[in-house]
């Protein structure tokens, strides 16, 4: 999963546009895509749109949902 590529095209994208795709906003959480989506089907993961067919993640959303869940254990 920590792909250099997947981080680099996050940190690209985050100097472009604030939304990342599934792919990046995993890399940029440091877990697997696979589980953001799980999370993302339970309601249990960061606050997602969907542009269209695609699901988009905006930074923001994703350091607070990240500081919400600091302490907490994912995945269980």
């Amino acid at each position: 999963m920590d792909n250099p590529d997947d981080i680099e095209r996050a940190q690209r994208a985050k100097r472009g546009s604030p939304f990342l795709n599934t792919d990046q906003a995993a890399a940029y959480l440091k877990i697997s895509s696979r589980l953001l989506k799980r999370l993302r089907v339970r309601g249990e993961g960061p606050v997602f749109r969907r542009h269209s067919r695609f699901v988009q993640y905006h930074i923001d959303d994703l350091d607070q949902w990240s500081r919400e869940h600091s302490a907490q254990e994912i995945g269980r």
